[in-house]
């Protein structure tokens, strides 16, 4: 008989021993750590879950560094962009003041004001956050604006915007200070005024003539150059006729000259004397409304043209829109005068319509988009033949998307566009594009900055493309496209958010290029015209700083990227919903409960205890008592 041995069951038990003793092991890591485990195969058959609400969070917390980071660039930006309106506040109270007192350097103390704001604002608009300009579009490493200094004075090799408005109010006075115009007496008894050169953009343009004196015979506007005459005819006029002409000035404006026919002593201002000679001589008093209408013409070409002309070199400078503008054209109408917004694309002679005209089957092309001309019935992207110019202008305006309407003037068409470098213009009928002034195919826009065409200013009669030779104010990304997507990201699964801003955008340049135009504009201190020239700019400042219907506002900026704010407000909302949510799915897969794990301590601490007594009386077994 053999007697097995008592290992074989002491191993077997000593085997439990340490299994337990594992199991405590395990169970005191998960009650320290919270965890059910320190690698993922201990983890369970939920641990798939709990690794894809890892990789959820993960996302989340990208998400939430990149709002925190943008929430920056937007707070800075709606900062600079609050700057900018006070800003505009400031400069709009001292232009809209009536105190016009001139200091040495011929400026008032509101000029002075907007000078330092201009210089205040170009530093604002070179905001930073980090290396990223704020205002300069895509081009994030590039200074948005230049310094107000090379802005406003040039620099060794370019020219700033005080020679540009320089150049400007000297095409636009002309050489003998008259706005451009030309006036004599072609008879003893008539007075004629007439623009010096067809088609040009400087100085004083004729609108309109009105007249009450009676007997005498008012002719035109008409022609090319457009001009008007009043004939007396050797009859005086009755005390209080009235002589009235309109004028069109650079920036749109209107003017008018109102003389009256007077038989008082001393002439008062805005009259003419009647002649009252014995015996009466008429042309006496043709010669005194010569006299009269030349000082009224000098007085408001050296006021309100002045303060004009620094308006339209500030758009010259600053605006990226630019304008074709056409030849002086006559239409077919007997006797021909010259073509307006009414004279239509086609017609029979004596019409007013211009020859060649157009003919169903032809186009034209704006900017890639054809318009077809069609005899009667229009619709889409069609034109009637008997269609009028302004029309057809107004169609192109549509295409163009220009922010200032194309106009007829004098016989001149001047197609408007806020893109100069994308318009082009053609057509299958060049003889009938040849009709309205456009001689040369495609046709283009003049690149801005605009400069005067020649030397001297005072006779040049056209603007050309000054890049080459001027500051240019704006060095951020000008691409096309809403400024707005000139910075974007993603800050949830599938939301982004546009952020971008550019200096250039309308209401910015605008209210950077009105500022600039205040501060820069001087006089002479003890000019003649000096307080009516700054008085009339004071009232064009005023109107640009002062916001206009349909025209974008720098708050309009601030709601854009406050949209943007929201946006990423409430995505952080929904995600910090969704971290809550993923946080408990991992806690439910990868976390150990602790009252449960004590329980089980408890449980194997007690199984420990009895197989430790167990194995205790097995060690001390022998043959004798076993026996």
């Amino acid at each position: 008989m053999s007697i097995s041995s008592i290992n074989y069951s002491s191993s077997v038990l000593g085997s439990q021993i340490r299994n337990i003793n594992q199991q405590l092991t395990d169970l005191s890591t998960q009650l320290s750590t919270g965890k059910l485990s320190q690698n993922y195969s201990g983890m369970g058959t939920n641990e798939g879950f709990a690794i894809a609400g890892r990789a959820q969070l993960s996302n989340i917390a990208a998400y939430t560094d990149t709002i925190t980071n943008v929430n920056v660039s937007i707070n800075l930006a709606n900062t600079a962009l609050q700057s900018l309106t006070k800003i505009r506040s400031t400069v709009q109270t001292g232009s809209a003041s009536t105190a016009q007192d001139l200091n040495v350097n011929g400026q008032t103390v509101a000029q002075n004001t907007a000078a330092a704001q201009f210089g205040s604002m170009v530093g604002v608009l070179n905001t930073q956050t980090g290396s990223r300009y704020l205002f300069s579009g895509t081009a994030v490493n590039t200074q948005s604006v230049a310094d107000a200094g090379d802005i406003i004075n040039g620099t060794t090799t370019l020219a700033g915007f005080k020679t540009v408005m320089a150049e400007r109010q000297a095409a636009d006075l002309g050489a003998n200070g008259m706005g451009r115009l030309v006036q004599t007496q072609p008879t003893p008894s008539s007075v004629q005024v007439a623009e010096d050169a067809a088609g040009s953009p400087f100085g004083l343009k004729i609108k309109s003539v009105s007249s009450t004196l009676t007997g005498a015979t008012v002719t035109g506007p008409s022609g090319s150059p457009v001009s008007f005459s009043v004939d007396l005819n050797g009859v005086n006029p009755n005390n209080g006729d009235k002589l009235s002409v309109q004028f069109t000035l650079p920036d749109g404006t209107t003017e008018q000259i109102d003389l009256t026919a007077s038989t008082a002593t001393p002439t008062p201002l805005g009259n003419f004397a009647i002649d009252a000679s014995v015996p009466v001589n008429p042309n006496n008093t043709a010669a005194n409304l010569n006299t009269a209408l030349n000082t009224a013409i000098t007085k408001l070409a050296n006021t309100s043209l002045v303060a004009a002309s620094a308006v339209v070199a500030g758009d010259n400078f600053f605006n990226s829109a630019s304008s074709a503008i056409g030849a002086p054209v006559n239409n077919q109408a007997t006797p021909p005068a010259p073509v307006s917004g009414a004279t239509a694309l086609s017609g029979a002679s004596p019409s007013d319509s211009i020859s060649p005209g157009f003919v169903a089957g032809d186009t034209i092309t704006v900017n890639g988009t054809t318009l077809t001309f069609v005899a009667s019935g229009a619709t889409g992207n069609q034109l009637n033949v008997t269609d009028s110019i302004q029309t057809l202008l107004s169609r192109i305006d549509q295409i163009t998307g220009t922010s200032k309407p194309s106009t007829v003037h004098g016989g001149s068409i001047t197609i408007n566009t806020d893109d100069a470098a994308s318009l082009g213009i053609t057509s299958s009928n060049t003889g009938a594009l040849s009709s309205l002034g456009f001689n040369s195919t495609p046709v283009t826009a003049t690149q801005p900055p605009l400069r005067v065409g020649s030397s001297p200013a005072s006779s040049a009669t056209t603007l050309v493309n000054g890049s080459a030779s001027t500051v240019k104010w704006y060095l951020g990304n000008d691409g096309p496209g809403s400024p707005r997507s000139t910075a974007m990201a993603r800050v949830d699964d599938a939301v982004t958010v546009q952020y971008g801003a550019q200096a250039n955008e309308d209401a910015i340049r605008r209210q950077l290029q009105a500022i600039a135009v205040f501060g820069t504009f001087s006089t002479s201190p003890t000019g003649q015209y000096s307080g009516g020239q700054v008085s009339a700019l004071s009232l064009r400042v005023t109107q640009a700083l002062t916001q206009q219907p349909g025209q974008q506002r720098i708050e309009d900026i601030q709601t854009d990227i406050a949209m943007a704010q929201n946006t990423m407000k409430d995505a952080s909302t929904r995600q910090t919903q969704a971290k809550a949510q993923l946080q408990s799915i991992i806690d439910q897969a990868e976390s150990a409960s602790p009252d449960q794990v004590a329980s089980e301590i408890l449980a194997l601490q007690n199984a420990l205890q009895a197989s430790y007594q167990v194995t205790s009386n097995l060690a001390q077994l022998s043959l004798v008592k076993f026996l």
